[in-house]
């Protein structure tokens, strides 16, 4: 059963962050720019598709990888293949903290034939820590907020919820990617909403992502705004990454940091034979609370290494899989 309280709490904040970013786009458009759906895509679409590369850091940091230049995505482009990893955020913790997922008005498409995907798994959570509870709500409504902002920016561009799997059954995509990290044995499930210590472990799987995708995604961007905005995202998306991480080493549970550890392999595992991702542990046993460089500098994915996680596979050509079971919506649709 939902609980309209939390429901309603969750909405207001999120609302609160939408008005925010509105404050944002408005102070932004005395540059002369039109904001908003698809005015602002128009300008979008008017740059260069055929984006530079990353200006090269010092050899000891960490560089996103550069774009393909036989790939060429534009702005739109990228804003969907957030949204899709949004989609997922959003309907995890809204269903942790309520039972329920996303409104049916921020998950159509453009157009009325547009299908909307269906979500299997989710249930409301009883947490032990109250504090924890706390976070799962902030990150619910920023997850929603973020919907409500990349859905305006697309305009008539924008893309329907895909089909999306946050079950912890036999087959469910959790239980799938628990199993293959080693966090479970091959006949166990993993629910990430049985305990507040699954969840944490579920969540830092899926947050880790956000700020190396939004990275990554950047350098496709030519909009100055939006490259703006979505590194506002970005820098909210790294508050949930780092509060989720400090949490897990901070309960000073050696299983549940080692857990951690497992998942962060299995993660590197997937999208590319460099060893960028960082666990929980860094040089002697200190903390490891960002996963970054000598320099300081957190890397970045590239949309289809980010599809490889989601996807849970480390073969190249793939489109669905894992927490996407049909793929997901927009152009960036394969690993």
């Amino acid at each position: 059963m939902t609980d309209p309280d939390t429901i309603a709490r969750v909405l207001d904040a999120a609302e609160q962050r939408r008005l925010e970013r509105r404050r944002f786009l408005r102070s932004a458009s005395v540059a002369g720019l039109a904001i908003g759906g698809s005015s602002l895509l128009a300008a979008c679409g008017s740059g260069n598709k055929n984006k530079a590369p990353t200006p090269t850091p010092s050899s000891s940091s960490s560089p996103t990888p550069t774009p393909s230049a036989t790939v060429s995505y534009d702005d739109a482009d990228v804003l969907a293949m957030a949204l899709n990893i949004e989609y997922l955020q959003a309907n995890f913790y809204l269903q942790a903290v309520s039972g329920a997922g996303l409104d049916a008005d921020l998950t159509k498409g453009a157009a009325d034939t547009d299908a909307v995907g269906t979500v299997t798994g989710g249930k409301k959570m009883t947490f032990t820590d109250s504090a924890i509870g706390e976070y799962a709500r902030e990150m619910a409504a920023d997850q929603v907020a973020h919907i409500t902002f990349l859905r305006t920016q697309l305009g008539t561009a924008v893309i329907a919820q895909p089909d999306i799997n946050i079950d912890g059954s036999a087959s469910g995509a959790f239980t799938a990617f628990a199993r293959a990290a080693g966090l479970v044995g091959s006949s166990s499930t993993f629910d990430p909403y049985a305990s507040d210590d699954n969840f944490l472990l579920a969540a830092f799987l899926l947050e880790d992502i956000g700020p190396t995708a939004y990275r990554g995604g950047l350098g496709y961007m030519a909009n100055s705004v939006l490259i703006e905005a979505l590194a506002g995202i970005l820098a909210t998306e790294s508050y949930h990454a780092g509060l989720v991480r400090s949490t897990i080493y901070a309960t000073g549970n050696s299983t549940l940091i080692a857990n951690a550890n497992k998942i962060s392999d299995w993660r590197d595992s997937l999208d590319g034979t460099t060893d960028d991702d960082r666990g929980l542990d860094g040089t002697g046993g200190a903390s490891q609370i960002a996963p970054n460089d000598a320099n300081g500098i957190v890397f970045g994915r590239l949309p289809n290494q980010v599809l490889n996680i989601l996807f849970q596979t480390a073969s190249t050509g793939v489109t669905k899989g894992g927490f996407f079971p049909s793929g997901i919506n927009g152009t960036i649709a394969t690993t």
